[in-house]
């Protein structure tokens, strides 16, 4: 069996990938610290403690490669902290390669020695920057102290390395970066192994300050793990319908009460009863009637002591539960510098290409961002960077002609305001010359030269959000296409966020995401449409009205209010989420009015429901895309409620608009209701339970649940139905009890029954089917139309 096939080998690979992973962050971090402070101790330990402990993890793993890189980088770190070399831009440059050598080493798959050349081709342009090859760092496999002469070689190939390095380093200085300090040179003597030892073995004083004890058994509290996205998702959910659930036993202790009141009134009846008879009863009689009004008292105390108790169990799992929810909703929030670690690198690499010196900063990492807006920021805040180094920063020359420091700034910070996450990127460059900018609209055949000349600054600024919009003439590989800024105005639109440029002529430019602080959480405005809640996210509601009969009017036969002097069209939600529409006979009419400045519509809803803040509970990925809504949400008091997809919204309303389908907004004159075909949904699952209810009374069917097959009985008993849907495993009865019992019952036995189950196989279709259900549908291939489909089969349309 070959190495690569040893499942224990694989997993220490795992584990080495992972730990390449976070010692190259701090390989990469600490070298850009090092360039602005070449001596920074703290910087210098970081990154010879990185190497050092890559070294060994590939020594452990056999990776040859990876231990040659990370032994010469440590090898250099142990030289500058000794004072013997100090490191420049072009050091860090090859280091820095180092580090993503490493990376790439771990990443390999297999892990197999590809890299050899490039390592010792790398290792050479370290030792002598190209001018002259020197042979690899020796490297001992073995697990024990390496001999004498193998110890001596590598203190050659050290010595002839470092003496070639400030050399080079001396006769090369880098004219770019003329603020760095001179090259220091070699002390005569170089360290030696033993002296190496001494310095970085972990028995050594100066490692043993950290116990190792203390290293393996502290937990450290802000510690990351890796979960997966819809584990989290699940969690959510789950506390979700948790913190429902606690909140139910408010209203049974509430029923409680009653029934202690209804006792007591009891209690008080049958006083009154003794005292009227008192003296026409016999002494057995008199004693056997206080024997009852004392046992009634003593349940009055018991059950008000039980009552109590569940007051108090009510109040902590209801605590509890909304804890565990808080809790599940703050583990879907990252810090920001999740996010931005990479950008130091990035910044500096195009700096150095571009000929400019950038300092760059990160401000608020610890700002804590929904982790779905982090994974989209990366593209968007990548574009603004480039930009800002590319457009925005002059080079030195012309920065110190102006009087400028020839080192630039750019910072990218993040913080909370408002209730906003706010990100932006700065620079103190020479800003955005709006009179280019004016040239370039005019250029593109975007306005003439009259409305090019009357553009604010801000319209001006506006253009450049503009697909394929761009200031460059010519195509580099780092700008010119148009479609950086584009990029970033598309990410934020898709997130209901704005973006805002602030500009400085000759002072620097401002790009600022203004961003929601979480998707998993929304500001909504709840409707009620045909005695359902639905939620429009208030991020797209742009008014809310109240309009009167006399304020709709009529053009080119569709129906139109005026909305900021100008016409707007009127759709019934209803029409749109099929809906019967209500018999409520209010004078005015609710309208929300959705879209942007190019596109307004106005949706007649029954009645507006106030504002609310819903956790986005995403629909089941089985149920595919559902028309015109976007997700779900659970409200405080258990109901669920379906939250509103403007922008699909607005396309079916302009599918209708061309089709000439739409209904107009009338009052309701209370006219005769059709017949409703009656459904009964058993499902014990909250989710699968209400979707099928909406789904269900969205094609205009009469639906009534029932949480368990005891529940269901208990309904099939005391009401009329056309068609039972129900699960299989659910408690107390199961789906195949309750068809048996169904099939069992004469008054009963011909009402068709479905069962939608999880359980797909073909023995579970044939034991529903063998007692008695009339259609098997597994959820596993569940969508909307097949469910639809199958009811419309058993018994029709909805209203007969």
């Amino acid at each position: 069996m070959s190495s690569t096939d040893d499942p224990g080998r694989l997993s220490l690979l795992e584990l080495f990938r992972e730990e390449a992973q976070v010692q190259t962050r701090v390989l990469s971090d600490g070298l850009l610290q090092l360039e602005h402070a070449p001596t920074d101790a703290a910087a210098l330990e970081a990154c010879m403690r990185a190497a050092h402990s890559l070294k060994g993890a590939a020594r452990i793993v056999g990776l040859p490669d990876g231990v040659d890189v990370a032994n010469m980088m440590e090898e250099c770190f142990v030289a500058a902290q000794r004072g013997e070399l100090v490191l420049t831009a072009q050091h860090i440059d090859e280091l820095l390669r180092g580090a993503d050598m490493l990376l790439r080493i771990g990443e390999a798959s297999p892990p197999v020695p590809v890299l050899r050349d490039e390592v010792d081709a790398w290792v050479a342009g370290l030792a002598a920057f190209g001018a002259q090859p020197v042979a690899p760092v020796g490297v001992n496999f073995n697990f024990s102290e390496p001999d004498e002469a193998s110890s001596a070689d590598d203190d050659a190939t050290l010595r002839t390395a470092l003496a070639l390095l400030n050399a080079h380093a001396a006769a090369q200085p880098d004219a770019r970066l003329a603020s760095q300090q001179p090259v220091a040179s070699l002390a005569v003597q170089p360290p030696t192994r033993a002296d190496y030892r001494v310095a970085s073995d972990e028995s050594a004083p100066a490692a043993a300050e950290v116990p190792i004890a203390h290293i393996n058994t502290t937990r450290d509290p802000h510690r990351m793990l890796r979960v997966r996205a819809d584990s989290l998702d699940r969690l959510l959910s789950l506390s979700g319908e948790s913190l429902v659930e606690a909140r139910w036993l408010k209203p049974f202790a509430e029923s409680m009460l009653r029934v202690k009141r209804t006792q007591r009134d009891a209690a008080r009846s049958l006083d009154t009863f003794y005292e009227t008879l008192a003296e026409r009863l016999d002494a057995d009689a008199l004693a056997a009637l206080n024997r009852v009004r004392e046992t009634l008292g003593n349940m009055q105390q018991l059950l008000g002591a039980r009552i109590d108790e569940l007051d108090r169990f009510d109040r902590r799992s209801t605590h509890l539960a909304q804890q565990l929810y808080d809790e599940a909703l703050q583990s879907r929030m990252r810090p920001f510098g999740d996010a931005a670690h990479a950008y130091p690198r990035i910044v500096r690499d195009l700096a150095r290409s571009l000929g400019k010196r950038v300092r760059f900063s990160v401000v608020g990492e610890s700002t804590q961002v929904d982790r779905d807006i982090l994974d989209m920021l990366d593209a968007p805040l990548g574009h603004l960077l480039r930009n800002a180094l590319d457009h925005g920063i002059e080079t030195p020359d012309v920065r110190t002609a102006h009087g400028k420091p020839a080192e630039a700034t750019v910072t990218l910070e993040a913080r909370h305001s408002a209730g906003k996450l706010l990100i932006s990127v700065s620079d103190d460059g020479a800003g955005i010359d709006l009179d280019s900018v004016r040239a370039a609209v005019v250029r593109r055949r975007l306005a003439d030269d009259d409305t090019a000349a009357r553009l604010t600054d801000h319209e001006l600024l506006e253009f450049l959000l503009l697909p394929g919009f761009s200031m460059r003439e010519r195509v580099t590989d780092v700008s010119g296409r148009g479609v950086g800024l584009d990029a970033v105005h598309e990410m934020v639109k898709a997130v209901r966020g704005t973006v805002r440029i602030h500009n400085e002529p000759g002072r620097g430019a401002r790009f600022v995401l203004q961003l929601p602080l979480t998707l998993s959480v929304i500001r909504s405005l709840l409707v009620e449409v045909g005695g359902e809640a639905y939620a429009f996210p208030l991020a797209h509601v742009r008014r809310t009205l109240e309009l009167t009969r006399n304020d709709i009017d009529m053009l080119e036969g569709q129906q139109h209010f005026a909305f900021e002097g100008k016409p707007i069209g009127l759709v019934t939600a209803h029409q749109l989420l099929g809906t019967p529409v209500s018999d409520d006979t209010r004078a005015g009419v609710a309208v929300v009015v959705i879209g942007d400045e190019r596109e307004l519509c106005g949706i007649a809803v029954d009645r507006f429901l106030g504002e609310r803040m819903l956790v986005v509970q995403p629909l089941d990925s089985r149920l595919g895309k559902v028309k015109d809504i976007a997700a779900g949400a659970l409200m405080e008091n258990g109901e669920a409620v379906l939250i509103v997809d403007v922008e699909d919204l607005l396309r079916s309303v302009d599918k209708l608009v061309r089709g000439g389908q739409l209904d107009k907004v009338r009052r309701a004159q209370g006219t005769a209701v059709e017949t409703r075909k009656h459904v009964l949904v058993v499902e014990d699952s909250l989710t699968v339970r209400e979707l099928e209810r909406k789904l269900l009374e969205k094609r205009g069917y009469l639906v009534t649940v029932a949480v368990d097959g005891m529940d269901g009985w208990n309904a099939l008993r005391n009401a009329e139905f056309d068609l039972v849907v129900t699960d299989i495993d659910m408690p107390r009865i199961d789906g195949i009890e309750l068809v048996t019992l169904i099939r069992r019952d004469a008054a009963l036995k011909s009402l068709p029954v479905m069962i939608v189950s999880y359980k797909d196989r073909e023995e579970d279709r044939r034991r529903g089917l063998d007692a008695g259900a009339d259609y098997y549908l597994a959820k596993g291939s569940f969508h909307d139309e097949a469910l639809l489909d199958a009811v419309r089969d058993l018994i029709g349309e909805a209203r007969s």
